[in-house]
């Protein structure tokens, strides 16, 4: 199936929303980001992938002092404007920038980030949410973290604050809200197959 989308997904921890991005990308036939955009912003800053993989998806406190410097401005020096800035001020920077230059070349899933946001403007993007209920959520939170399931709501309600405190942060909107997005998927009773069927139905009534 040809596509000339660029889908954002954006996921509850525990529903599924990785594997089903990159199923989706596989039979799209077009790229798909998640941890990759690490390695591209650590190869582009110099910093260690280790260093930003631990600052991945969380919130810093100094997003105003980035915008009072210009660092949204994608212009020469870009770089070496940040170097005070909180790691994962750094990272969110050069994520945003690296979706940007990437979505005026190809078309490619991509999952959180804000990518949601950061696209937002863009034509050729189709914003997806995917959630679950609890208790299937923890199931995957005990065979993926490797714990108790006494401990897997615990986890999975953490997992999911930090990722909205990071939305909210630097998007200034509420995470998971339905009118943010263009389809939202309860994966509860769906295998990533039939959520990605279903996205790609989805992409082929929109055209």
């Amino acid at each position: 199936m040809s596509c000339d989308k660029i889908i954002t997904i954006s996921r509850q921890y525990g529903s599924g929303g990785h594997e089903i991005g990159v199923a989706l990308a596989k039979k799209l036939g077009i790229a798909f980001y998640d941890k990759e955009l690490i390695s591209l912003a650590a190869k582009e800053s110099g910093i260690a992938p280790e260093v930003f993989e631990q600052a991945d998806e969380k919130a810093a406190n100094s997003l105003l002092y980035s915008l009072s410097v210009g660092l949204y401005n994608y212009g020469n020096g870009f770089s070496n404007t940040m170097g005070d800035l909180p790691v994962n001020d750094k990272l969110y920077i050069l994520q945003h920038r690296i979706m940007k230059e990437k979505a005026e070349k190809e078309c490619f899933v991509i999952v959180g980030r804000c990518a949601d946001y950061i696209l937002r403007n863009n034509p050729n993007v189709v914003k997806i949410f995917i959630y679950a209920d609890m208790q299937s959520r923890m199931r995957r939170a005990v065979e993926r973290l490797e714990i108790a399931p006494a401990r897997a709501k615990q986890a999975v309600v953490k997992l999911d604050k930090t990722r909205a405190n990071y939305y909210s942060f630097y998007s200034g909107q509420k995470w998971g809200q339905a009118d943010n997005f263009d389809l939202c998927i309860n994966t509860t009773q769906l295998s990533t197959e039939q959520s990605v069927d279903l996205i790609t139905k989805y992409l082929e009534i929109i055209g």
